[in-house]
């Protein structure tokens, strides 16, 4: 802490600003961290639950109603809607046949629901990637900095150079220490959503199934 003070103190407009800025990114990081895995925690977990209660129903409108009670995500119901769902006549969506009415409907809503659990993968790949650098920069940037405190000041020894330059390696640890747990979490996030893909990929395979043989 008293490093990190010296090089508080010591540091100009620049060095200050990236050490508020990697600040930041840790914040919003694991802000994300915690709110995708509450997210992805429960869309795991409703994923099983719902579609065995879904299929479990003893008709279609007992189904979805159970799918939609279960499913706090939102990312199954609108798989049904879009298997029910009919296209307004007239347009070019009615005029394709209904296997292939049914197909881009299916896929359409499942593109979404991925889309709603990958919310938020890209910022945590972006800091992972880019924090260390910011880090490196600041480092190099706050060694600039006193190596020329000191030569201003006339006379550079081994004991005076040494403690400038310790203390702006903090911003080196400091971009690993936000990187490595945005990287992790990612790594992690992209596993589970691999599994909820898997899941949903199934679930819509079965209700094209059951769309077809109700028309």
């Amino acid at each position: 802490m008293n490093g990190l003070t010296a090089f508080w103190s010591a540091s100009d407009a620049i060095g200050r600003a990236v050490a508020i800025t990697l600040l930041l990114m840790s914040i919003v990081a694991w802000v994300v961290i915690l709110w995708k895995a509450w997210g992805l925690r429960r869309a795991r977990q409703d994923a099983q639950r719902a579609v065995a209660a879904f299929w479990q129903a003893p008709n279609l409108s007992e189904g979805q109603a159970r799918l939609a009670a279960l499913d706090r995500e939102g990312v199954l119901s609108p798989l049904v809607h879009a298997a029910l769902e009919t296209p307004a006549a007239g347009t070019l969506q009615a005029s394709a046949t209904p296997e292939a009415q049914l197909t881009r409907r299916l896929r359409d809503a499942l593109h979404r629901s991925l889309g709603h659990l990958q919310m938020g993968q890209v910022f945590l790949a972006s800091v992972g990637a880019t924090s260390p650098f910011i880090g490196l920069f600041g480092t190099v940037w706050g060694i600039y900095h006193a190596l020329m405190g000191l030569a201003a000041g006339g006379g550079m020894t081994i004991e005076r150079v040494s403690g400038p330059v310790g203390e702006a390696l903090i911003m080196t640890a400091a971009g690993l220490a936000v990187a490595i747990p945005a990287v992790l979490a990612y790594n992690l996030f992209g596993k589970w959503i691999n599994e909820c893909e898997a899941d949903l990929e199934g679930f819509a395979h079965d209700l094209r199934e059951l769309a077809q043989e109700r028309r």
